[in-house]
């Protein structure tokens, strides 16, 4: 059995895998015994095909067509078939020398057949195979020369007709389709080791539009269509160099499909193509790509185009004037081009460029908030703490959230402010909280800033005079059960009230989470039978729900 064993199984799945293929020892049919490997069919989110190697170069290895093992993982449902065929094992030489054979036996019968005898062998599973008939067709027409022939029977197998319903290729036919696609491609690659690449230069870019077209109608969410776009790309890169096709009409061509609208599939980079274009064809996609920028320098393909080919040559200087040509709003692009300054070992106009950011950023309250963490990790290395407090003061003022009030404080703890500055942090966040709220999101910020300071008492008389929501409330009164228990009772008592006209477990283990609480302040007062009276009452009104006498049973309630 070679490398098959539970042991290989889940040093190849990893424990995760290998326990969640337990699940699915049911879920496995229709296996078939090869001689060097095992197929069948598991039943997961879909029905997926997944195939065994027990004897290859590299041992045991597996394939799954399922999201996860598309992408090279050894899958739950690898797991299933593996230890399927472990529960065999008993019977799996018999079944593998019996492929052998089969395997012989077709060999040798298909080579006592006659040419015509084959021919009708050929042309019946032709008759029963439009898959079969299709890439026989067009090996046919690239056999006889035939671009004509080949061109029309691309488009019919990148056709999307006989798939679609209402127009839309649904997700069970996808592989289906994508598989047809790959026929084309497959014939574009064999004009190329034919000798014909230059047909095949033809052939590839006329199938890239239509399987762009094609992609917006299927629903490729495996990916599938995406490999065949990922091949034919590779192909048309394969012709090329064995073309020898001229670097200047190829970097027209490049540029005009990368800034196309048919790029979506093939994802097609330039500088694969360096080696064919050599210097002259480079420094034709780089005027050519520069002239496009310049006509158009908020467009996202044209920035990109440009940023790739200006990294590519080290040019640093252009990719800062491909994004200072767009800059947003936010900030956000004045970080991109510090960082790309920081990486270029050009950290004094780095920091320059994200001081310009916040300072054009005009309102700090949308500001991207990593520049605003950038420009202060910088002040702070560079022992400029109390510039460092100033952008967190800003910021704070702009977005009084309790996330911007804890980076002001640590900026202000460094800085050896924070007194000062908390002073006037809590004289705003005070100004806010004159609303009041209910429910259990919505309470002010001024609760959580003066709770996340562990100041449990001014957080309590906040809430008091301005309001806090259910959530808050909580928090509090676990907070300030030992020094507030009856202040506690009260907030636990409230919170209650409303779960017990709800169901549901997760319902069921808030409100005994609750009743702990409520049991540990009425210990604390002193009260323990008023508490026994209270949860006897809450039985009486609840006994109805199973669950909920189950959960306070366990917890002695």
């Amino acid at each position: 059995m070679g490398g098959l064993t539970e042991a290989n199984l889940k040093v190849l799945a990893g424990a995760r895998s290998f326990e969640r293929g337990l699940g699915y020892l049911d879920a496995v049919s229709g296996v078939e015994v090869g001689d060097r490997w095992v197929t069948a069919t598991v039943l997961g989110t879909d029905r997926y095909e997944a195939e065994l190697t027990l004897e290859g170069p590299r041992g045991l290895t597996g394939v799954c067509d399922c999201p996860y093992g598309l992408e090279g993982n050894f899958c739950k449902h690898l797991v299933a078939l593996g230890l399927t065929v472990l529960a065999q094992r008993e019977s799996l030489p018999r079944q593998r020398s019996v492929a052998r054979t089969r395997a012989q036996d077709l060999d040798e019968w298909l080579s006592a057949l006659s040419k015509d005898e084959l021919l009708a062998l050929v042309r019946e599973q032709i008759g029963e195979d439009r898959q079969l008939r299709r890439r026989l067709e067009l090996r046919a027409a690239s056999a006889r020369g035939d671009l004509a022939g080949v061109q029309a029977r691309i488009r019919e197998v990148l056709d999307i007709g006989r798939f679609a319903q209402y127009g839309y290729v649904e997700y069970a036919d996808a592989r289906a389709y994508a598989d047809q696609a790959g026929q084309a491609v497959s014939a574009i690659g064999a004009l190329t080791g034919s000798g014909r690449a230059a047909d095949a230069i033809t052939l590839a870019r006329e199938a890239m539009p239509l399987l762009a077209e094609a992609v917006e109608s299927v629903d490729d969410s495996d990916g599938w269509l995406g490999q065949v776009g990922a091949r034919l790309a590779d192909a048309h890169l394969d012709a090329c160099r064995s073309a020898r096709t001229d670097p200047e009409a190829l970097a027209r061509w490049l540029v005009g499909h990368v800034l196309g609208d048919f790029d979506n599939i093939t994802d097609i980079d330039p500088l694969d193509y360096e080696d064919v274009l050599g210097e002259r064809g480079m420094t034709v996609l780089r005027e050519l790509a520069t002239e496009a920028w310049r006509r158009n320098r908020a467009g996202w393909a044209e920035k990109y185009l440009m940023e790739r080919l200006a990294k590519a040559g080290g040019d640093v200087d252009t990719v800062i004037a491909v994004h200072a040509a767009d800059l947003a709003a936010n900030g956000h692009t004045h970080l991109v081009i510090a960082c790309e300054l920081d990486t270029a070992g050009r950290s004094e106009e780095a920091l320059s460029w994200a001081e310009r950011g916040i300072r054009e950023a005009g309102d700090l309250a949308v500001v991207d908030t990593a520049l605003v963490d950038y420009l202060c990790g910088r002040y702070a290395r560079a022992a400029r703490l109390l510039d460092a407090v100033a952008v967190r003061r800003d910021h704070f003022g702009a977005r009084r959230s309790l996330l911007t009030y804890q980076q002001l404080r640590a900026a202000a703890r460094a800085a050896d402010c924070w007194p000062v500055e908390r002073e006037g942090a809590l004289a705003l966040l005070r100004a806010d909280a004159g609303r009041r709220h209910q429910g259990w999101y919505g309470g002010s910020v001024l609760v959580d800033a003066l709770l996340d300071d562990k100041d449990v008492e001014a957080a309590w008389q906040a809430a008091t005079d301005s309001g806090a929501d259910d959530r808050q409330w909580l928090t509090l009164a676990d907070q300030a059960r030992t020094g507030r228990p009856a202040d506690s009772l009260s907030v636990y008592l409230r919170l209650v009230e409303p779960l017990n006209k709800q169901t549901g477990n997760a319902v069921y283990e808030q409100l005994v989470s609750l009743l702990l609480s409520v049991r540990d302040c009425h210990h604390r007062l002193g009260t323990p039978d008023e508490f026994t009276a209270y949860v006897t009452a809450l039985r009486t009104t609840q006994k109805r729900k199973r669950n909920l006498m189950r959960a306070m049973d366990e917890h002695g309630l």
